[in-house]
C-alpha cells in the first residue's frame, strides 16, 4: 500500500492549485530550470532568508498537537539522511523529538542541493551540503514561532523561551502548534543566531531512525509498494544485447494469459526497443512476457565480451593514455626504472551490478494535462524535465513524488532518467492505444542484472620504483575504464581535458608519491554508472595493497610505514587520526593473534571522510577452493562533526559487508557475445550472515568541524585491508577482484 502520509504530502505540494506552500515552491519551468544547470543559480541573488532553500514553510509543518513534520531535500535509501537532516533542523528548532516525523521534498526549487543548485542525492553530500541550511531552517522557524507568540500575547519576543516544542514566558505557555499557522504568515528573518555546539541536545547523540519502527515491522512503504486506483502493472522484455531492436513480434500467446491487458512496443534508454506487457498484476505480466515470441534485430550492435575486453584493456594499460589534469598526477616518474627495487602490477576489476535489495519500480499516472510519477528519485529535478519531454507535457505539469528506497548505491541516479522514462513510455503507449490507466513498471532482479547499468570494468597498471627504506623514486600509473560522465548531463561536473574525474578519484592521497597518471576511456556497448563510492572502489584497492606490498618488501610494519609516509603532510592529519583509532581499538601490535590468523590494514579518504580498517582474517578450504574468513573488523572514522553516531556506525557496518561481497567468488558481471551471463544472486555471490565478522567495531574521531558525508566512505578500504591480510596468510597478492586462489 502507498503510505498515506506520502499521499498527503504530495497533495500539499502539487502544482495544481494554490496552497500555503505555493509562494516558495517555484515551478520546474522557472527557477528550477536555471538551478539545474551547472554553475547557474537563480536569476538574481536574493537577500538572505528569501531563497527557496531557506523557506521554513517548504520544509516544516507543525500540527495543533505539536506533531512536527520535517521534509528531507534528498531521497533516503537506507543511509538515514531523512533522520539526520531532521535532527539538525530539530536541534535549532528546539522541537520535541518524540513528535518529529519525516517526509520528502520533490522537484521544486526549495529542495535543490544548496551548494550545487541541482536536485541530487549522491556523493555523500546530503548532510555535508545541507548542515548549515537545516540549522538555519530550524532557527528561522523557531524565531517566527516566538514572534507570533509575542504578538499574540502582547509581550516582547525577548521575554519568551522556546524549548522542547513549547513557548513560555511572561506567565504564559503554549505548544508550537498553537502558533504555527500565524508564524508562517510572518516575515522570514534574514539572519538568525545559531546555537553553540556545546549546547546541542540531539546532534552527536546516537539516535534511531524516525522510520526505524516502520522498517523493522514491515509497514514502511517503498517505491515498489505504490498503489493507485485502477492501476495496472507492466514488465518489459528487453533485447539480449544493449541497443537491440524488435524485428518481429508475436504476442498471440501472451494476450491469452489471464489478466494481460496489452502488449506494446516501447522505446528504451540508449536507443533500443523493447516490448511491454501490461496486466492486472505482476505475476500475470510476467507470465505474459514469458509467452512472448520476439525476434531481435542485433545487426550493427556491438557485442562486448569480457575475455576480449580484458585482453584489450591490459594491452591499453601498457601504453600512455590521456594525462590526468591535476598537477599531483603529472610528476616525472621516469626514475622508477632505475630504482633498486621495483613492482610492476596489473589489476583487473569487473563490471558490477548494484544489487540493491528493492528492484526498480516506477508508477505513472498520465492524464491529458498532468502526469504524476511515484518512485525513489535521486535526481527529481533533472528527471522531471526529461519525463516532461517523454510524456509530451510542460515541466510544470509533471510532479515527481519521491518515495523511500530499499537501497540504491547509485543505481537510481541515471542522468538520462533511464528507468522512469521507460515507465513513462509505457504510459504513453497505453494512452495511444486507447487504454489510458495508471501503470507501475517493475523490474525483476533478473531484469536489472541483465539489462541495467553497471560499475565500469577497470584495469590499472602500476610501475613503481623504490629503495630499501620504502622511499618511492617514481610511480608510473595508467587506468583503463569507461567514462561515467562523458556525454551525460553532468559531464561539466568532472570530465576535464579528456579525463573523467570519477575514474581517478582516490589515487595517490594521502601519500605524496611522485606519480605520473594517465587514463584511457574506451567506448564499449555497456551502460555504466556510479557504484557506491565510485572511483574509490578500485583506486583505494590499488593504492592500499601496493603501499602494503612496499612495506612488506622493505620489512616495515604496515601501520608504521603508512604513518611515516604521512609525516609532514597536513592533509593527512585526519587519516592519521582515523588509522590510530582503528589500531587502538583493535589491539594491533599489543596482542598476539591465534595461529592461522593475520592482520590487514588500509586507510582511504572518499567524499571528504576518512575510514581506516584494521582487520583480522584467516583462511578456510583447500587449493582453488580456499577462501578468506573475515574474523574481526575495526573501523576508525573521521567525518568531522558526527551528527548521528548510530547512523555512522550502521553505514560503516553495511559498507564493510558490501565491500566483502566484491572479494567473493563469482561476484561480478561478465559478458559473452554481448549478453550478460549472470541472472540473479544465485550466480553472483553475495555475503550471507555466516560471512559477517564475529567482531565489528566503529570508532569515531571527535571533531567540531563541519560534517562530511558517510554514505560511501566505509566501503573502499575494506577489500584492500582483507587482501593485505590474505597476502600474509598465503604469500600471494590478489591483483584481481573477486579473489582467486586457482
Amino acid at each position: 500500500m502507498l503510505n498515506p502520509r506520502r499521499i498527503d504530502q504530495a497533495a500539499t505540494r502539487g502544482p495544481a492549485g494554490l496552497s500555503r506552500r505555493s509562494f516558495v515552491t517555484t515551478t520546474v519551468g522557472g527557477a528550477v530550470g536555471l538551478a539545474l544547470l551547472p554553475g547557474v543559480g537563480l536569476a538574481q541573488a536574493p537577500r538572505p532568508g528569501s531563497k527557496p532553500t531557506e523557506q521554513p514553510l517548504a520544509f516544516v509543518t507543525i500540527a495543533k498537537d505539536g506533531t512536527t513534520t520535517i521534509l528531507c531535500n534528498r531521497m533516503d535509501m537506507g543511509q538515514g539522511v531523512e533522520t539526520g537532516l531532521a535532527m539538525i533542523c530539530a536541534e535549532e528548532l528546539e522541537a520535541d523529538w518524540s513528535k518529529v516525523r519525516t517526509g520528502f521534498g520533490d522537484q521544486k526549487a526549495a529542495y535543490v542541493d544548496p551548494l550545487f543548485g541541482i536536485h541530487l542525492t549522491g556523493g555523500s553530500n546530503s548532510v555535508k551540503n545541507s548542515y548549515q541550511q537545516y540549522r538555519e531552517l530550524g532557527a528561522r522557524t523557531k524565531a517566527m514561532l516566538v514572534a507570533a507568540a509575542a504578538e499574540s500575547w502582547g509581550v516582547p519576543a525577548a521575554s519568551l523561551k522556546a524549548e522542547n516544542g513549547v513557548i513560555s514566558g511572561s506567565g504564559k505557555s503554549a505548544g508550537y502548534g498553537e502558533f504555527f499557522d500565524a508564524a508562517m504568515k510572518g516575515t522570514v528573518p534574514e539572519a538568525v543566531t545559531l546555537k553553540d555546539p556545546k549546547s546541542f541536545k540531539l546532534i552527536g547523540k546516537p539516535t534511531g531512525l524516525v522510520v526505524g519502527k516502520a522498517k523493522s515491522t514491515g509497514t514502511q512503504a517503498y517505491g515498489m509498494d505504490v498503489q493507485l486506483p485502477g492501476m495496472a502493472v507492466a514488465v518489459i522484455q528487453r533485447p539480449p544485447v544493449f541497443n537491440g531492436k524488435v524485428a518481429k513480434l508475436d504476442s498471440t500467446e501472451a494476450l491469452k494469459v489471464k489478466g494481460v491487458k496489452a502488449v506494446l512496443p516501447v522505446a528504451l534508454d540508449r536507443g533500443g526497443q523493447g516490448v511491454a506487457v501490461v496486466a492486472s498484476g505482476y505475476w500475470a505480466a510476467k507470465k505474459g512476457r514469458d509467452a512472448l515470441k520476439v525476434d531481435w534485430d542485433l545487426g550493427g550492435v556491438a557485442k562486448p565480451d569480457t575475455a576480449a575486453l580484458t585482453k584489450q584493456y591490459l594491452a591499453l594499460a601498457k601504453t600512455p593514455g590521456t594525462p590526468a589534469p591535476k598537477p599531483e598526477f603529472q610528476a616525472d616518474a621516469s626514475a622508477w626504472a632505475k630504482a633498486p627495487r621495483k613492482i610492476t602490477a596489473d589489476f583487473v576489476f569487473p563490471y558490477l551490478n548494484h544489487a540493491q535489495m528493492e528492484p526498480l519500480a516506477c508508477t505513472v499516472d498520465l492524464k491529458a494535462d498532468r502526469c504524476d510519477f511515484y518512485y525513489a528519485a535521486q535526481m527529481p529535478g533533472i528527471d522531471a524535465m526529461n519525463l516532461a519531454k517523454t510524456v509530451g507535457l510542460k515541466p510544470e505539469q509533471v510532479q515527481v513524488n519521491v518515495q523511500m528506497a530499499g537501497g540504491g548505491f547509485g543505481r537510481r541516479a541515471t542522468p538520462a532518467t533511464e528507468w522512469p522514462r521507460e515507465a513513462a513510455a509505457v504510459a504513453v503507449a497505453l494512452a495511444q492505444a486507447g487504454k489510458p490507466m495508471p501503470v507501475k513498471v517493475i523490474w525483476s532482479r533478473e531484469d536489472d542484472v541483465k539489462a541495467g547499468y553497471y560499475r565500469p570494468m577497470t584495469v590499472h597498471r602500476a610501475e613503481i620504483g623504490f629503495d630499501a627504506s620504502g622511499k618511492v623514486a617514481g610511480w608510473q600509473h595508467r587506468i583503463v575504464s569507461q567514462s561515467i560522465l562523458k556525454g551525460s548531463p553532468l559531464e561539466g561536473f568532472g570530465y576535464q581535458k579528456g579525463v573523467d574525474g570519477t575514474t581517478t578519484e582516490g589515487m595517490r592521497e594521502p601519500y605524496e608519491f611522485p606519480m605520473n597518471l594517465s587514463v584511457h576511456h574506451p567506448d564499449v556497448n555497456v551502460p555504466v554508472l556510479w557504484w557506491r563510492s565510485v572511483g574509490s572502489t578500485h583506486t583505494a584497492y590499488v593504492m592500499e595493497t601496493l603501499v602494503d606490498e612496499i612495506a612488506f618488501a622493505t620489512k616495515q610494519d604496515p601501520v608504521a610505514y603508512r604513518l611515516k609516509l604521512m609525516e609532514g603532510n597536513a592533509k593527512a592529519d585526519r587519516h592519521r587520526a582515523a588509522l590510530q583509532a582503528a589500531v587502538d581499538k583493535s589491539g594491533y601490535g599489543k596482542r598476539k593473534l591465534k595461529p592461522g590468523q593475520a592482520w590487514g590494514v588500509a586507510v582511504h579518504e572518499s567524499f571528504e571522510s576518512v575510514v581506516a580498517y584494521v582487520v583480522v582474517a584467516s583462511m578456510k578450504g583447500k587449493g582453488k577452493d580456499r577462501q578468506p574468513v573475515l574474523q574481526e573488523v575495526h573501523a576508525g572514522v573521521h567525518c568531522n562533526l558526527c551528527i548521528n553516531p548510530k547512523a555512522v556506525e550502521t553505514q560503516v557496518q553495511g559498507a564493510a559487508i558490501m565491500a566483502l561481497a566484491t572479494t567473493m567468488p563469482t561476484h561480478r558481471v561478465t559478458f559473452k557475445d554481448g549478453v550478460v551471463e549472470q541472472n540473479n544472486f544465485y550466480d553472483m555471490a553475495m555475503p550471507r550472515m555466516p560471512d559477517a565478522p564475529k567482531v565489528m567495531t566503529v570508532s569515531i574521531v571527535p571533531s567540531n568541524d563541519p560534517p562530511k558525508g558517510m554514505g560511501e566512505p566505509g566501503l573502499p578500504p575494506l577489500a584492500p585491508a582483507l587482501a593485505n591480510a590474505v597476502a600474509r596468510l598465503t604469500g600471494k597478492r590478489q591483483r584481481e577482484l573477486p579473489f582467486s586462489f586457482a
